[in-house]
C-alpha cells in the first residue's frame, strides 16, 4: 500500500514543530487526521493556531480534547509557577509537563488504532531542545514497540509506526523546512508565557530556541515578539 492511500494522525500542538511535521505527512501523501490536546495548558493560545494550521492543511478531520492536565499540576505549563526566562541550562526545566508526550502519544495510538490508521507523525527533536526526556529517540523506540504489544491490531500483526521526520533537525533546519513546504511561521505559537496582548515574550526556553533558529538560518521570524 502506498502513502496515498494511507491515513497519518498527526499530533498537532500548534507549535512549529508539530505545523512541520504535519505538513511533511501531506507533502508525503497521507490523508490527516488531527489530535489537539487541550490540557489546559497555560499558552491556550497555541490551541488557535492549532486550528489555524489544520485548516490551511486541509485535514479531514480535527479533534481537540480537552485533558486537564492542571489537575496534576508539576509544571510550570499547567501550574501557578513562574515560567523561567533566564535562558536554556543543562536540566530538565521546569517547564516539562510529567509524561506529556508519553500520555497524548497514548491518545494518538487509540485514535489511530480506531481509524484504521497505521501511521503517527509528532514533531520532537533530539538537536535543539529543552532536555525534555520525552523527545528523545529511545522513547519514540520504546513507544513504537509499546504500541504493538497494547493493541488489537498490534497483535494482529498491523504495527504502528511512529513518525518524527524532525528528529535529528535543528531548529534552523526547521525554520528552513517551514519555508519549504510554504508554511507561515506565524501560523504556530512556541511561546510558553504571552502577554496579555497576545504577543510572544521572547525570552522563555522556546521563544529562545525558536529565535535561535531563524537567526541561524538566516529567515525573518513573522512571530510577534514583546522582546525581539
Amino acid at each position: 500500500m502506498t502513502s496515498e492511500s494511507k491515513t497519518a494522525i498527526i499530533l498537532l500542538s500548534g507549535g512549529l514543530d508539530s505545523m512541520v511535521s504535519a505538513a511533511i505527512a501531506a507533502e508525503q501523501g497521507y490523508r490527516l487526521i488531527a489530535l489537539t490536546v487541550d490540557y489546559n495548558q497555560r499558552h491556550k493560545i497555541e490551541l488557535q493556531s492549532a486550528q489555524k494550521i489544520g485548516a490551511r492543511l486541509n485535514v479531514d478531520e480535527h479533534i481537540i480534547l480537552p485533558l486537564d492536565l492542571s489537575r496534576f499540576g508539576g509544571s510550570a505549563l499547567t501550574a501557578d509557577i513562574d515560567v523561567p526566562k533566564d535562558g536554556v541550562g543543562d536540566d530538565i526545566p521546569v517547564t516539562y509537563v510529567p509524561a506529556r508526550n508519553l500520555i497524548f502519544l497514548s491518545l494518538t495510538l487509540g485514535l489511530a488504532e480506531a481509524r484504521d490508521a497505521r501511521d503517527i507523525f509528532i514533531g520532537v527533536n533530539a538537536l535543539d531542545y529543552s532536555g525534555y526526556p520525552d523527545c528523545r529517540p529511545e522513547f519514540i523506540e520504546g513507544f513504537e514497540r509499546l504500541a504493538d504489544l497494547a493493541t488489537k491490531a498490534g497483535d494482529e500483526g498491523r504495527d504502528f509506526h511512529i513518525r518524527t521526520p524532525l528528529q535529528h533537525m535543528t531548529k534552523a533546519d526547521i525554520a528552513r523546512e517551514a519555508i519549504r513546504l510554504d508554511l507561515d511561521p506565524a501560523w504556530s505559537w512556541s511561546c510558553y508565557d504571552p502577554s496579555p496582548a497576545g504577543l510572544a515574550c521572547g525570552l522563555c526556553d522556546s521563544c529562545r530556541l525558536r529565535q535561535k533558529g531563524f537567526e541561524e538560518a538566516g529567515i525573518v521570524d513573522s512571530t510577534r515578539y514583546v522582546t525581539p
